[in-house]
């Protein structure tokens, strides 16, 4: 529970900033201190407007009446104040999708695995009451929800539909429909908001409308196909947490902010513009606060030695330190006489003892680390004032536990800046050091070598008689350096000089009233801050008797302190509110306790927010045991100033209570709105400026100009009782302890410098401190400031203590798009389940919203006992924050939302509307650029007409059939093909003649079993090899149009065989042919269950061929006659076959003969799939055409083999080779490791002249560069590997052949792309992109860059269509709807400007031509072609075109274990899916990362990530993902996640 009371800010009234009142509740006392009514008096702003009260001190009742809230003590407030923030969002409860989990990831396995998408909080899409103005949810309504989800999942599965999805990926036309709202959420365009919701809008998860008005709502439960998606089968369960998350997020966000700046580019990212109605302060100028005189008394010591020297011999009995066992019982009593004899001993062995008497190894002023552990106080200052009386410098550290303990690397660097090489320890803390196995204790990692020193008194030599430590008066020699961790985990060290030492411990006894031999019970840490201060240092001076509580006691007995306080009637307490906190929770009705000795409880961390309420639960519940009100007294300190401020024993001045408006504190102002307000921080004094010491407050950054005394500051101090340096970090020390206050004028304040403390606060009337946070808590979002402790707070007050650990919650910020981002990482506590914890964050996003009108980047729940540790059992906060941002958190439950936080997106692009082909045209003359077009070698009549002459009647053209058997009679034995084994040896092999007369016996098959007339479709279902050659050139003989289909899988016959059928359907095919196996797998029992095999056409097995020949091999007609189909799925999951007639076949071949120079003399080495496209073509046709011999690889065994390519192309010395994309990925991965054992099999690539990837998209230049790197060592020439680049309407457009330039690569501007502008920039400038030219322009190819929405052409390096002309251009879509209009739009179409009477194929890829210095065999300059991604693949996002692959690739780098990425889009919601390689704890480290990389690098805002398992985004034989395959998987439920987040 905690300190500030908050209200969620709906209705924000406007009032002025003058009607705004202050209060200030006073105690009793005479009221303000003359300084403090002065600056009262002075300020015209709202301090006049405190109200003073000098009653006697508020009793119970008159402080619940004067604070106008419930009979519980302030404690509860902030609970309550959390409760109704949520009660607000009662009637609208938040419908956030619950992530999916595998089960295997679920602690405690919560439901069924079909979770409704909604249960815990009754959605408003299914449940809340309509018209009923109070309509809230009853507890009934949950289960309402649930048979309800259910019935409408078991109905609605029947509607679901089966066709694939069909429309275009990008949100384009129907997909805006749906979600436009949505849209103008991701946009920001927020709706307009009603004066209710005044200046901040609706709150974060708030719903659209009130709950008195109804609003039309969108039903999407069960599996329904959606409106916008015509014929997409949407699952049940996911697409209804979609259309839930779609829901939520059309809420209105706040409103968009509206000022932009530049981006280095016209990318313009929003910044926040000010808010006119924001509150600015008003007061005066403060003053400068100085605290009371510092008293000199006769009898304080000169030194802190001195005093030692004088109570150990006139006082050697006397008590200093009683420590304590794990028991509570009294473990050992230091006297100040053995502390004197000790600490002397200590100090002679230091300087006398370690290293020679020429060559001591420590002397005066030198530093000297202190590792003593928390339950051995004794030791410790012992060794602390042995270090003072030998005049070394003493560093207390922490015990490294172990060798990578958080944050004791950073410790290790401190102690090798500050030069230490011993360190003191005691004998049970040296013992229990991890050793290495010859006894020595290990080098740290980080740490200096250091010799360990053990300072029991037994193991040390006694000084002699005559020596004795010299002991001087305080000076400003260093005296100490106590340790601090910075926000982002570093540590320094700051040195207190031996003045400030005494002076420190002379301010607190004077403010603290401290007596010689009074009792003071320590429970902090003694070797740093308030416990050092008060239980070791000025403890000794006041030859005082401390009672240390050891954190280990307090673990096992909470109540411990409070029991020795009455033991020893202690006077004084030393403990945090945590302390506090846990006495309450386990006080119960302890008879014997007596807390009437207590004259001053200290709270250390008086600064904190909780820490009111745990004083004011703590008096509420021991003000019956005879604790005083007066006696609990808060401080403020920090390591730099030191003791800051202490309420006075007694209360000098009466304390103070200030009711804060948060919202005035987010911009640094003090404000109090109404009293009704929820949203407010209560904060406590804590307490008067030290004596001798002055304070003001600065604002916080920039230069030190004072403060108005409406306005909060870091407050700083100047006085002889604080630190003075970091050690040897003299740029830090400078702008922290070296200040200048200013006043606006300019004016120094004081002569002296000051010391920035690090507490951000104001001094308040009657000079009373307050501190409202810490500058290293502050996170400034979108120009707000916000503390870490205070989000904290309202975190722990949502249902606290249930599902977290309190203090195991952690708040830091993470920059994330030019913004600070707030990220919650909490310890889950292991009885909660899923749902409970989900409910929890979710309200816990609520509560921070309403309260602090902030939303949370991202709220992660962790295993219990898994956060990094301080050594006192806190949280490393900085190592917390590295975990997360390197992905190493492994949280159980993550919730992240960036659509409500990220308001700063760069504007959403607006179309603008065309320029007309012409003026493009005229304007690219005018500034002097050529158009985009450029063409291959031309055919004309070279070179194949001998060849023509010889084998036809017709000279100048060629069928392949022709050229069959002329070769089958000229070269009968020469052999065309070899098909290798996966163990690399020939499997069989085809000569002319051989393949002539096989191909004869099919024909004679196919007409007198098949019965085929001429120009029927015969598909061929082989696997990659000899038989498929064979058929396809005996349909040719027999006149039939051949259709080459991939086998069904054996394995998988379920997800396989329906593609099959689907071709050989959607073909016409009159007949299958293909071998005696499959023909059997055909007919099996598995495919019966995948497919109606009985509606197979007729199947021919060619393994039982007839013996005769054909009487007559068949000749077409017409060299435009069908040749054959191509059927292949595309990248957007279409099944599209192309008709390719003979004409356009040999044309084909022609032109790759041309360009690879291939000849009956040359192999070549192809891997590849035999299906579709350049791939078919290589391995059927160009063999037959040209004469050479192919080497045939099939790429599934590779997976056998990976080595078997590689080694085929340098046993046959093959100079060119064809690959795809996933067989050279395969060969990256497999072979990586093994180089050099293939280096010793003799494996040598380095007559390979050509290898070229076989493709359909952008080069994919990481993946060639990578192989080329890995194998150069083997011999491969870097410019040897290169790309081709084909399409549906032309299956070879470039390809890179032998001569002319090598491939160029350009360095593109991702953000231009995003615009379809091409701007060119350095390799290496921030968001460039490598694009890699895909090959040269084949012979007789003609390319022209067109628009693709005018049809205009478009000028060099500009992004547009591509558009190919050339004889091989397929002829059209072979397809039973006859869809003409496509037809002739993709296959010819005609420029609306400039050459008009061309026929062009419409490729639908995106790309720009440049013309590079290079030139071409025939001495032109080249022109090179890039290609960057498919129309249909691009995604139209917030106005611009995003191509999946970029974000892949960011997405990727993101994080170690991302193998694969593939990302989509639905409802205008990007979906990213990631392949996971490592244990699925990891999954969830991978949702803030994907998240934040998608911001950073793309300016857009993910909606769902999926982590999956390897090999679940689905890939086509040229390695290319099927993305819109894996969406219909995803919405039909079928990827089996292993987890789903869907961001908020």
């Amino acid at each position: 529970c905690c300190p500030r009371l908050g209200l969620p800010v709906c209705a924000l009234p406007e009032p002025l900033p003058g009607e705004r009142r202050a209060r200030l509740v006073l105690g009793r006392g005479q009221g303000v201190s003359s300084s403090g009514r002065r600056a009262a008096e002075l300020a015209p702003g709202p301090w006049c407007r405190w109200r003073l009260q000098h009653e006697a001190v508020p009793s119970q009742a008159e402080q619940q009446q004067v604070l106008g809230r419930s009979s519980l003590s302030v404690s509860d407030v902030h609970t309550e104040a959390v409760q109704a923030a949520l009660a607000k969002h009662k009637e609208r409860k938040m419908a956030v999708p619950m992530p999916s989990k595998r089960r295997s990831l679920v602690v405690q396995t919560s439901m069924d695995a079909y979770t409704p998408p909604d249960t815990s909080s009754g959605s408003e899409d299914e449940g809340s009451v309509q018209g009923d103005s109070q309509g809230t949810p009853t507890s009934s309504q949950g289960s309402i929800n649930m048979e309800h989800w259910i019935s409408q999942a078991i109905h609605g599965s029947t509607t679901s539909t089966t066709s694939s999805s069909s429309t275009q990926s990008g949100g384009s036309g129907a997909a805006h429909r749906l979600a436009d709202v949505m849209a103008q959420t991701h946009i920001g365009e927020c709706l307009a908001l009603t004066g209710e919701q005044g200046a901040l809008g609706a709150p974060l998860l708030a719903s659209a409308h009130s709950p008195g008005r109804s609003a039309p709502q969108v039903r999407c439960g069960g599996s329904c196909v959606h409106a916008s998606f015509p014929g997409v089968p949407v699952s049940s369960r996911v697409s209804a947490k979609i259309q839930q998350l779609v829901n939520t997020l059309k809420r209105p966000k706040r409103p968009p902010l509206r000022e932009f700046f530049v981006d280095d580019f016209e990318e313009l990212l929003e910044v926040q513009q000010p808010d006119p109605n924001q509150p600015k302060p008003e007061g005066a100028q403060m003053l400068a606060m100085r605290g009371e005189q510092l008293g000199v008394v006769t009898n304080w010591p000169p030194s802190l030695e001195a005093a030692l020297q004088r109570w150990g011999t006139i006082s050697p009995k006397a008590p200093c330190l009683t420590t304590m066992d794990t028991n509570g019982k009294p473990l050992y009593i230091l006297t100040y006489g053995k502390l004197w004899t000790r600490s002397m001993k200590v100090a002679y062995n230091i300087l006398h003892k370690l290293g020679t008497k020429q060559e001591p190894m420590v002397r005066p002023g030198d530093r000297v680390a202190l590792v003593f552990p928390n339950n051995d106080p004794a030791a410790s200052m012992v060794a602390f004032y042995g270090c003072l009386l030998a005049e070394v410098v003493p560093v207390p550290i922490e015990v490294p536990l172990t060798r990578k303990d958080a944050g004791s690397q950073q410790i290790g660097f401190l102690l090798g800046s500050c030069g230490v090489t011993v360190a003191l320890t005691s004998d049970a803390c040296h013992k229990g050091l991890p050793k290495s196995p010859t006894g020595e204790i290990p080098q740290f990692k980080g740490w200096p070598k250091l010799l360990w020193f053990v300072t029991e008194s037994k193991h040390l030599s006694k000084p002699p008689r005559d020596w004795f430590p010299h002991i001087k008066d305080a000076n400003n020699d260093t005296a100490y350096i106590e340790y601090k961790t910075c926000k982002d985990g570093s540590v320094l060290g700051v040195t207190v000089t031996r003045i400030a030492l005494l002076t420190h411990c002379q301010a607190l006894t004077q403010a603290c009233g401290y007596t010689e031999a009074e009792t003071i019970v320590n429970v902090l840490d003694f070797k740093k801050d308030v416990g050092l201060w008060h239980g070791i240092l000025t403890s000794v001076m006041n030859m005082m008797h401390v009672i240390s509580i050891p954190y280990s006691l307090m673990k096992v007995n909470p109540l411990s302190w409070i029991q020795k306080v009455c033991q020893y009637k202690a006077k004084v307490a030393c403990v945090k509110s945590r302390d506090m906190h846990w006495a309450l929770v386990a006080h119960r009705d302890q008879r014997d306790i007596n807390l009437s000795s207590l004259r001053m409880l200290i709270v250390a961390d008086g600064a904190n927010p909780w820490s009111i309420s745990s004083c004011d639960a703590f008096l509420n519940v021991f003000q019956s045991k005879g604790l005083r009100q007066e006696v609990i007294c808060p401080c403020a300190s920090s390591p730099e100033a030191l003791t800051v401020a202490i309420r006075r024993y007694g209360w000098a001045p009466p304390p103070g209570r200030g009711v804060l408006s948060m919202h005035g504190l987010t911009y640094g102002v003090i404000r109090v709105d109404s009293e009704e307000k929820l949203s407010v921080l209560t904060v406590q004094d804590v307490g008067l400026v030290m004596p001798g010491a002055i304070m003001c407050s600065v604002k916080p950054d920039g230069i030190p100009q004072l403060c108005r005394t409406d306005e909060i500051g870091e407050l700083c101090v100047c006085a002889i009782a604080t630190g003075t340096s970091y050690y040897g970090l003299s740029g830090m020390t400078k702008n922290t302890f070296e200040v200048f206050p200013v006043t606006s004028s300019g004016a120094p304040v004081s002569e002296y410098p000051f010391v920035r403390t690090g507490l951000l606060g104001f001094i308040g009337p009657g000079g009373l401190v307050f501190v409202v946070g810490k500058m290293d808590g502050l996170m400034v979002v979108s120009g707000r400031r916000h503390n870490a402790d205070d989000i904290v707070a309202t975190a722990l007050a949502v249902e606290p203590m249930k599902f977290v650990y309190r203090g195991r919650i952690a708040v830091f910020s993470v920059t994330v798009l030019h913004d600070e981002r707030i990220v919650i990482v909490a310890e889950q506590r292991p009885d909660s389940t899923e749902e409970d914890s989900f409910q929890w964050m979710s309200r816990v996003l609520q509560a921070i919203d309403s309260i602090h009108q902030v939303g949370v980047y991202c709220l992660a729940l962790v295993p219990a006992n898994t956060l990094p540790k301080t050594p006192l059992g806190g949280i490393h906060l900085s190592e917390t924050k590295q975990l997360f941002l390197e992905g190493s958190l492994h949280p159980c439950n993550v919730l992240m939302c960036p659509h409500t936080c990220v308001t700063n997106l760069p504007k959403p692009r607006q179309k603008q509307p065309e320029i007309g082909p012409a003026s493009v045209m005229v304007g690219n003359l005018v500034s002097g650029k050529r158009i985009a077009q450029a063409s291959g070698r031309d055919l004309g009549q070279i070179e194949d007409n001998d060849q023509a002459r010889k084998v036809s009647a017709r000279p100048g053209f060629l069928f392949l059939s022709e050229v069959l058997q002329w070769r089958a009679q000229t070269t009968p034995d020469h052999v065309l093909y070899t098909l290798l084994n996966c163990r690399g040896t020939i499997a069989s092999s085809l000569t002319c003649v051989q393949l002539h007369k096989r191909a004869e016996k099919i024909a004679v098959m196919l007409m007198e079993r098949g019965h085929l007339q001429d120009g029927d479709h015969v598909a061929l279902v082989y696997p990659p090899g000899i038989d498929l050659i064979a058929a396809f050139y005996g349909c040719l003989y027999a006149g039939c149009v051949p259709i080459t289909v991939r086998p069904p899988h054996p394995q998988n016959i379920a997800t396989t065989l329906p593609t099959v059928k689907m071709i050989v359907e959607v073909s016409r095919s009159a007949c299958l042919m293909t071998t005696q196996l499959i023909c059997k797998l055909l007919r099996s029992r598995e495919a019966a269950a995948a497919v109606d095999v009985r509606a197979w056409p007729p199947i021919l097995d060619t393994d039982d061929l007839p013996k005769k020949r054909p009487a007559q091999i068949y000749k077409p007609s017409n060299p435009d006659t069908l040749a054959y189909l191509d059927f292949s799925v595309s990248t957007t999951g279409m099944l599209a076959g192309v008709k390719m007639s003979h004409a356009a076949t040999s044309a084909f071949c022609r032109s790759i003969k041309l360009q690879c120079e291939l000849y009956p003399s040359r192999e070549v080495a192809i891997c590849l799939d035999p299906y579709c496209g350049l791939g078919f073509v290589l391995w059927c046709l160009c063999s037959v055409y040209s004469g050479h011999q192919s080497i045939l690889i099939p790429p599934s065994e590779l997976e056998t083999n990976p080595a078997l390519w590689l080694l085929a192309v340098s046993q046959y010395k093959v100079r060119d080779t064809f690959c795809s994309y996933s067989v050279m990925e395969l060969c990256t991965k497999g072979l990586g490791s093994q180089t050099e054992s293939l280096k010793a099999r003799g494996l040598d690539l380095s007559r390979v002249r050509t290898c070229v990837v076989v493709a359909e998209e952008r080069p994919r230049i990481a993946l060639t560069q990578s192989f080329s790197k890995l194998f150069k060592d083997l011999g491969l020439h870097p410019r040897a590997v290169s790309t081709s680049f084909g399409c549906r309407v032309n299956l070879a457009i470039c390809l890179q052949g032998t001569s002319g330039p090598d491939p160029t690569t350009v360095y593109v501007d991702m953000r231009a792309l995003r615009h379809d502008r091409v701007r060119l920039v350095e390799r290496g400038s921030p968001h460039s992109l490598p694009l890699m030219e895909s090959g040269k322009i084949l012979p007789g190819v003609r390319i022209i860059i067109a628009n693709p929405e005018t049809k205009g052409p478009l000028g060099d390096s500009h992004l547009g269509e591509i558009w190919v002309h050339s004889a091989h251009n397929a002829s059209g879509y072979f397809t039973i709807y006859g869809d003409e209009s496509l037809q002739s739009d993709h296959f010819s179409s005609r420029l609306s400007f400039g050459d008009t009477q061309t026929v062009w194929a419409r490729t639908g890829y995106l790309g720009f031509l440049r013309r590079t210095e290079l030139t071409d065999a025939n001495g032109e300059r080249h022109d090179a072609l890039y290609v960057v991604g498919a129309l249909d693949e691009a995604m139209e996002l917030r106005g611009m075109r995003y191509h999946p692959i970029d974000i892949e690739t960011s997405v990727i780098r993101a994080h170690k274990s991302v193998t694969e990425c593939a990302v989509f889009t639905w409802t205008n919601l990007l979906v990213v899916v990631v392949e996971l390689d490592g244990s699925e704890q990891e999954a969830l480290d991978l949702v803030p990362l994907v998240t934040n990389v998608v911001l950073e690098e793309h300016y857009l805002v993910v909606g769902v990530v999926v982590v999956v398992d390897i090999g679940v985004i689905p890939i086509n034989s040229r390695g290319e993902k099927q993305r819109m395959h894996l969406r219909d998987g995803f919405l039909a439920d079928q990827l089996d996640p292993i987890y789903v987040a869907y961001n908020m």
